[in-house]
């Protein structure tokens, strides 16, 4: 699946929201959004990337394609580092690295044909002959499921699935390495959704594509994932194989995200329901040591002061909890 050297290399990236207040607009304050994610991902590899609404898990996405500047750390796509290049710089990487956008209403330009809309990649980058843009415009179109002679209609005379289809014919467009999805299905219909991730598995498969699927839906995440990382208050807390992840996580904050999964009733069966107190803190002032420790119910003295470092608990299986110190592995289903 995956090749000795990543295609993409991620460490410490921080991404920090300055807060402005007064007149003179001072910096009264910090959002860390992003603050300190380190992972990779191989080439034809999809890494997962989970938690709730406003981890930062959006914000990695859009750091490591530099649409917003990294505050700290270092991101290397293919071996060559791109995270101090300028506009012009990072031209070429733009042909590499694509995204595909939550919101099919929002991310098309009403006063552009889809035709247009997808081609407008390649008329950026100077790709091939106007002649060339529109025979590769149409062959995107058929590749994604729409009908040729659909170029020449507006966003509006789509449907939602259909506008996120040429939302990804765009992403293709400049034969990208790489693609960040942005939670590309959560605004779709169910049965769209299991449509939308089949073609992006059969676009890996045909490209050899590596995707960052940014989700929150659990399901999703473990259909088309090879590896997953969860986030909790711009932090990776565990990184592992989805096999590993679904049936033997070592992180509480893991453990309770898969508990609040709804599954059939026979299957729940003896299943642990966790139930977090307390609401996630403000990523403008986090709490010390483990940003989990003030919901964990395995909490220690040290938890909150000491920052748990992100190791290798099992191998292959990376958590962020101080339960695992020295290696030695918990279960948390024992740990009660």
């Amino acid at each position: 699946m995956s090749e000795a050297a990543p295609l993409l290399e991620v460490t410490n990236l921080k991404k920090h929201f300055p807060i402005h207040k007064g007149v003179f607009s001072r910096v009264s304050g910090q959002v860390y959004a992003v603050d300190g994610v380190s992972f990779t991902i191989g080439r034809g590899e999809t890494l997962g990337l989970v938690g709730e609404s406003g981890c930062g898990k959006s914000t990695v996405g859009r750091t490591l394609l530099k649409l917003l500047e990294p505050t700290d750390g270092t991101i290397r796509v293919g071996g060559e580092d791109i995270t101090k290049l300028d506009r012009a710089g990072m031209l070429p990487y733009r042909r590499r690295m694509q995204m595909i956008y939550q919101d099919p209403y929002a991310s098309l330009n009403p006063r552009m044909t889809a035709g247009e809309i997808v081609a407008e990649p390649m008329v950026i980058h100077e790709s091939g002959t106007p002649q060339e843009r529109r025979e590769r415009t149409a062959a995107l179109f058929q590749r994604v499921g729409l009908r040729p002679e659909a170029a020449a209609y507006y966003p509006h005379e789509f449907s939602g699935g259909q506008r996120q289809r040429i939302g990804i014919a765009r992403a293709l467009a400049l034969n990208p390495d790489l693609i960040v999805g942005d939670e590309p299905v959560s605004a779709l219909d169910v049965s769209i959704q299991a449509q939308i991730i089949n073609l992006l598995m059969d676009l890996q498969d045909e490209f050899k594509l590596s995707y960052l699927f940014v989700a929150h839906d659990l399901a999703v995440v473990e259909h088309i994932s090879h590896r997953v990382a969860v986030m909790y208050l711009g932090r990776i807390v565990e990184m592992t194989d989805k096999k590993s992840l679904f049936e033997m996580p070592l992180h509480p904050y893991t453990e309770a995200l898969l508990s609040a999964v709804p599954i059939p009733k026979a299957s729940a069966r003896g299943r642990k329901r966790v139930i977090l107190t307390g609401d996630v803190p403000s990523p403008i002032n986090p709490p010390p040591g483990c940003h989990f420790h003030a919901r964990c119910p395995y909490a220690m003295p040290r938890c909150k002061t000491d920052v748990p470092a992100l190791r290798e608990v099992t191998p292959g299986h990376f958590a962020s909890c101080h339960l695992h110190d020295g290696g030695v592995r918990f279960p948390l289903q024992a740990a009660a």
